[in-house]
């Protein structure tokens, strides 16, 4: 039998719920049998001091920091629960960036990581985006994307939404959409869904970029200019990953919607559904999953989760953070780490 992947968990911002929530998560009865597969990535004197404040102040479950491994990251500088600042930022960003090079170096299979703050990231002098553009770039990746995953606790459905264009404002997006892109976009889908999640055939689903795709030119000339022919393409061209759309935006997302919640309504005919920029795609995902969804980064030499929320520091330190997308994001990286070491013993034989 294979080795279970190893697993990396950083903290996150460590002013916010990250520690919280990964100290709640790591206490979970499904999880414990997993925490000799997982390495916490922070500052272990930060984890013991919530450990203990947390444990005198309220009755919750929590995992003792001396029952998980960890790899010691000590912070420069001391850090305000529920404040982020450029010493928090500096932190979460040394938690990551040495959970990359470990993995890099084969060390993990996949990372998992807690929430951090962009605006903590740019005090602390580290201009990215997010977390995902650093884990493309330490990892040498151009082509990489973040699909969102959650699994329905009413039906079981999985719900799998890439996003085409991410941190951009708003009025860059009909400039960033182009047919290059949305091609590059439906190629990096096509072999995730193939080698993370082992689907040899799928059917998904493309948003219009205007409302009602258009209306035949009325509300926006780009779905029959171009994305309606290079669809038309790409299902001559991957007749086993065909693509529907471009789907009326406002509408795209009704059979999801009752896939989430009713048992006899989960055959929704996609598989994978591809949002035009950022707030297309979230505002759905978060509405019907925002305490199960998991950002995943596709693309990278290795798997990525992440939960789908923030530092949530106005509530950091309470004991009210809530465990559930961490542990649905380990989780998951636990399952498609293992569809990767699978793929790796085959091609290897």
């Amino acid at each position: 039998m294979n080795p279970q992947p190893k697993l990396a968990l950083t903290l996150g911002d460590p002013a916010g719920i990250g520690t919280e929530i990964v100290l709640k998560a790591l206490a979970d009865p499904l999880l414990y049998k997993m925490l000799s597969t997982i390495t916490v990535v922070g500052d272990r004197s930060q984890v013991q001091n919530i450990y203990l404040s947390l444990k005198d102040h309220t009755n919750l479950p929590l995992a003792d920091p001396d029952s998980f491994e960890m790899l010691d990251t000590a912070t420069q500088e001391p850090i305000a629960i529920g404040v982020g600042n450029a010493a928090s930022g500096a932190a979460s960003f040394t938690y990551l960036d040495t959970a990359i090079a470990q993995a890099l170096a084969g060390k993990f299979d996949a990372i998992v990581t807690a929430p951090i703050a962009k605006s903590a990231w740019k005090l602390a002098g580290h201009h990215y985006p997010g977390q995902t553009e650093l884990l493309a770039e330490r990892s040498g990746v151009e082509e990489f994307g973040m699909l969102f995953v959650g699994r329905s606790p009413h039906t079981g459905w999985i719900l799998r939404t890439l996003l085409a264009t991410v941190h951009i404002p708003l009025s860059e997006v009909t400039q960033a959409l182009t047919p290059d892109l949305i091609e590059r976009k439906l190629e990096l889908l096509r072999r995730s869904l193939l080698k993370d999640f082992g689907l040899s055939q799928a059917r998904i689903a493309i948003a219009g970029i205007n409302p009602h795709s258009g209306e035949q030119g009325q509300l926006g000339t780009e779905e029959q200019e171009w994305l309606n022919p290079l669809l038309k393409q790409w299902n001559h061209k991957y007749p086993d990953f065909p693509v529907d759309g471009a789907i009326p935006p406002d509408t795209m997302w009704v059979k999801p919607a009752q896939a989430w919640y009713e048992s006899d309504r989960i055959y929704v005919g996609h598989e994978a559904y591809l949002a035009m920029y950022h707030d297309q795609g979230l505002i759905p995902v978060k509405l019907l999953a925002f305490d199960r969804a998991v950002n995943t980064t596709i693309g990278l030499p290795f798997v990525r989760t992440s939960p789908d929320h923030g530092t949530a520091f106005d509530i950091a330190g309470k004991g009210i953070a809530n465990p559930a997308s961490l542990i649905e994001s380990i989780f998951l990286a636990a399952d498609l780490a293992s569809h990767h070491k699978a793929k790796s013993v085959v091609a290897n034989e």
